[in-house]
């Protein structure tokens, strides 16, 4: 009987083609404008935090005495160098130093939340940091470390940011709810609109964050055991589908909401009333 021909070359045959990958010189062969979205983030991260920062510092033009209206980026306002009507909780701190924010006890945790917060890593990594900037596009990077040294270590933290955002979202609905009652008792003006609006986001992006999930769901083996657990855990999925959304339109709801309190409380425009 004549044995059939072998296709598997031999260890001796060298014919067979060497596969090595591509020796490209350029950055990326793409063609389309990739470094678009970096730059947009990165303008659209730049321009919050430079409004944020001047705002915190301005100690201006925060609150509006006749409709009670406070801008989130003041609250809560505990300081003796607060207002007067500004300080919802009391004043158990003496006076402040120019250098230091009237809102220093909340502005740190709400900086801490975003910039840990998982999508803001993917924005300002891919943006600011260039890592990567782009699919098929280099970084400029020689190694990567991941999440093990600082400053990027403190990323693990996030979970407990979580928690003090959270407090600090109750305290700006309360905020919110005060509003309610000016100096000529219950009315609803435009503010109250714009600050309800803003409470109502917050909720949204705080509500769908990852560690909110986490803590709904988390280490839950049988979701049949735990009906409301579940159902809870259901529902900040849901959210959590549209958390890029909720971060970047929070942004821009607390830039506008604090534009409009400021404007309100320096007498440069009058709040739209529709009741009282």
């Amino acid at each position: 009987m004549t044995r059939p021909a072998s296709n598997v070359a031999s260890p001796a045959d060298t014919s067979a083609p060497v596969s090595s990958r591509a020796r490209i010189g350029a950055r990326t062969l793409r063609t389309d404008r990739w470094w678009l979205p970096p730059l947009l983030t990165t303008l659209g991260l730049t321009t919050f935090v430079v409004y944020a920062t001047v705002r915190s510092f301005m100690r201006t033009d925060y609150w509006s005495a006749e409709h009670h209206y406070l801008t989130p980026f003041y609250s809560p306002c505990l300081s003796d160098s607060c207002v007067a009507g500004s300080s919802h909780f009391g004043t158990p701190i003496g006076e402040l130093p120019l250098f230091i924010p009237l809102a220093f006890l909340s502005l740190p945790f709400l900086l801490g939340f975003r910039l840990t917060c998982y999508y803001y890593r993917k924005a300002y990594y891919r943006s600011i940091w260039m890592s990567p900037p782009a699919c098929a596009v280099t970084e400029p990077h020689r190694k990567y470390t991941g999440e093990t040294r600082l400053p990027l270590v403190v990323q693990n933290a996030h979970r407990y940011f979580f928690y003090a955002a959270f407090l600090i979202t109750i305290i700006n609905t309360y905020d919110a709810i005060l509003a309610f009652g000016g100096e000529n008792g219950f009315g609803i003006g435009l503010g109250n609109v714009v600050l309800l609006a803003n409470v109502v986001l917050l909720w949204g992006y705080t509500l769908s964050c990852h560690s909110c999930r986490h803590v709904t769901g988390g280490r839950m083996k049988h979701f049949s055991r735990n009906p409301v657990r579940y159902w809870l855990w259901t529902q900040v999925s849901r959210l959590n589908t549209r958390h890029m959304q909720f971060a970047w339109i929070t942004l821009a709801s607390l830039v506008l909401t604090d534009l409009y309190v400021w404007l309100v409380a320096s007498g440069t425009i009058s709040d739209l009333r529709f009741v009282n």
